[in-house]
């Protein structure tokens, strides 16, 4: 057999179709037994506790995981570990989310007496309503699906793609009955992109103090040049006697003056600065400065409130930042 007459595309589009089919299907499940685990979630004044064997245990980790940063406080318990110490980690007031698509997985099964005692509910996602563990649920997900995606029917394709997907749809339907907000998300992923551009502020990143590039309008043109150079953000800030900010020179200012055969040792900066900068006030987002540097097509910001000089940042300092 030749090795290109295998039609891997046909394989492939065969496997999206019947797992479209069987999140088509799902949609009959956000129904009044949703709502009701949504609502002992949204109660609980513990966490989530979710549990999974196998294919369905690497689900759930991963449904914690987004439960837990979309505002549900959430964990993943391997039902193994549990019934040698781990169910200690349960506690009233705690939900337990069990997965499991025949609903007959034996080490979760074990551990639903104890849970029962305790007065935990417990909310399963199973493929058949009426297996042990569907009937032992105070609510029950139907993720049945009409067939698995594995031509043999054997590995967890279409099955482990629904439950993921009522995953979801648990979590973002509780993390806007939460009003969890962009804000409350970075706050659980400072370390990333975008916790970055969500926490840092102008005033985190600005120039400030000794680094401020500023000058007087009554600074020579040469003087303003020189605080260009040392302070290295291509710009300086003007300033009056009272320190408000009455325009900026760029090195963009610089090229047009040279055509204009201007003394610089004699020229005040004030009479040849750039009126009415372009400025951010200290409290916005870093990327807020980015967006404006953007849609501005200039690669520098004074920072300035109420019309005082605060600070300076440029397109670098973004960069170094990685808000970019």
């Amino acid at each position: 057999m030749s090795e290109y007459s295998f039609d891997f595309r046909r394989a492939g589009l065969d496997v999206l179709n019947i797992e479209q089919d069987a999140i088509a299907q799902l949609k009959a499940a956000i129904d009044d037994r949703f709502e009701a685990a949504c609502q002992l979630m949204l109660n609980a004044t513990g966490k989530v506790v979710v549990m999974g064997m196998g294919k369905s245990g690497h689900i759930g980790k991963k449904i914690a995981a987004t439960l837990a940063s979309t505002g549900t406080p959430a964990f993943f318990v391997h039902p193994g570990e549990a019934s040698h110490g781990d169910l200690g980690m349960i506690n009233q007031g705690d939900v337990v989310l069990a997965i499991s698509n025949s609903g007959e997985a034996g080490e979760i099964l074990t551990l639903l007496p104890v849970i029962k005692r305790l007065g935990i509910p417990l909310v399963c996602m199973t493929g058949n309503a009426q297996s042990s563990m569907g009937q032992l649920a105070k609510v029950n997900l139907n993720i049945h699906v009409p067939q698995e995606a594995c031509p043999l029917a054997l590995a967890p394709t279409s099955s482990t793609t629904a439950t993921l997907v009522m995953g979801d749809a648990l979590a973002m339907a509780l993390m806007q009955a939460r009003g969890f907000t962009a804000n409350d998300f970075a706050l659980s992923h400072p370390g990333g992109a975008l916790g970055r551009k969500l926490l840092l502020r102008i005033s985190d990143l600005m120039h400030q103090g000794a680094r401020l590039p500023e000058v007087p309008e009554t600074a020579t043109v040469r003087d303003a040049l020189l605080e260009v150079s040392e302070k290295g953000l291509g710009m300086t800030a003007i300033v009056d006697a009272d320190q408000q900010l009455t325009g900026i020179f760029t090195d963009g200012d610089l090229r047009r003056l040279l055509d204009m055969r201007i003394d610089l040792h004699t020229t005040t900066i004030g009479s040849v600065m750039s009126k009415g900068p372009v400025t951010i006030e200290p409290e916005l987002l870093a990327a807020e400065g980015l967006k404006l540097m953007e849609e501005r097509k200039i690669n520098g910001l004074l920072v300035a409130k109420d019309g005082q000089l605060l600070g300076a940042l440029n397109m670098h300092d973004l960069l170094k930042a990685g808000v970019i």
